[in-house]
């Protein structure tokens, strides 16, 4: 995906998210929670991670090649990114072997593998993250080889970003409303069969669909009473309080539902003013809250890492295509977080 999930135009994406998008310059990237979000806000409680380091991640192979060349502060810097854990994108053709990967390595090490699952039909409204599965049927069973190759691992699955948030603000067009809210009930109910797998439906951020009320007929019909909750802020840049403040009224609306933050680079929180694309590739952003499932706050299950830190929006700003990993941004990233 881009995983940016961010204004209503990431549809962010790709993801992306890893990873928030839209139609519209001030929504989510179309596509897939550090520091302070915000100046005297107080961080998350640390203490470790139950989730899965991705030894091969892009991250980890820039260190390498940083290293290699001499570079060793950047290499220092960019390890704010490579020894964290980061949500997995499976590919959209075989999700199978990426999974087996991840899982195999998160049971070795008796951690919680993080996957987006970012493949339905008219994905990301034909824009940088276009594409997904061709039709139903063929989600249908992506989404069980997806489910079939987690097992009896322990896992977290944000499903769909943007999927419903463009239902919402009207990016996808309302003759594929009904079969995407059946296909996204269908994935919650097959990725549920796993032991041990958790489920958040996707509901985009507070800058993108401002009055969670809209969310929640939406999200009734894709299932997510059958799911373990929502998940926000994916490939965006809110700030952790924001984000809190609007998933705490979502929640109150869905009967106390719990859900999850993408921090992956909100630590500054979004581009200042109302800039056009400010879900893509914006300047100046920083990494947000480490991924942990200690927040401290009763609702919030879990700050992730969804967009994963380096990963381009989309081609703006002088960025590559969508989900491609893009090391001075990633470089920018670290750096600022370390100030």
């Amino acid at each position: 995906m881009s995983r940016r999930t961010t204004a209503t135009a990431f549809a962010l994406a790709t993801v992306l998210l890893l990873t928030g998008g839209g139609c519209s310059s001030d929504g989510p990237a179309p596509s897939p929670v550090g520091p302070p979000a915000t100046k005297g806000e107080a961080p998350a409680p640390t203490g470790g991670s139950p989730f899965w380091v991705d030894p091969e991640s892009d991250a980890a192979k820039q260190v390498r090649q940083y290293e290699a060349q001499g570079r060793t502060d950047d290499a220092r810097v960019l390890k704010r990114i490579s020894e964290q854990p980061v949500a997995d994108w499976p590919a959209g053709d075989d999700p199978v072997p990426e999974i087996l990967r991840a899982v195999r390595g998160a049971t070795a090490e008796n951690r919680t593998a993080v996957f987006v699952a970012y493949n339905i039909p008219h994905r990301d409204c034909g824009m940088y993250s276009a594409g997904g599965a061709p039709d139903g049927q063929a989600y249908r069973e992506w989404v069980d080889a997806f489910a079939s190759a987690i097992g009896d691992a322990s896992a977290v699955v944000v499903l769909e970003p943007d999927a419903v948030p463009h239902m919402v603000d009207g990016c996808t067009p309302g003759q594929y409303h009904e079969e995407r809210s059946r296909l996204l009930t269908e994935a919650i109910e097959r990725l549920k069969r796993q032991p041990r797998t958790r489920v958040y439906l996707d509901a985009g951020n507070p800058a993108w669909i401002d009055d969670p009320g809209k969310l929640v007929e939406p999200l009734r019909r894709a299932g997510i009473s059958r799911a373990d909750g929502f998940s926000l802020n994916v490939s965006n840049f809110q700030t952790n309080a924001a984000v809190r403040d609007f998933g705490a009224t979502l929640s109150g609306l869905l009967g106390g539902m719990h859900f999850t933050i993408d921090t992956s680079r909100n630590g500054a929180g979004p581009l200042p003013g109302d800039r056009a694309d400010a879900w893509c590739n914006p300047p100046g952003r920083s990494l947000g809250v480490p991924p942990t499932d200690r927040t401290g706050d009763a609702l919030v299950d879990a700050y992730l890492w969804i967009k994963r830190p380096g990963d381009s929006d989309g081609q703006c700003r002088g960025g590559p295509a969508a989900g491609t990993w893009w090391p001075d941004y990633a470089l920018g990233l670290a750096r600022r977080a370390e100030s």
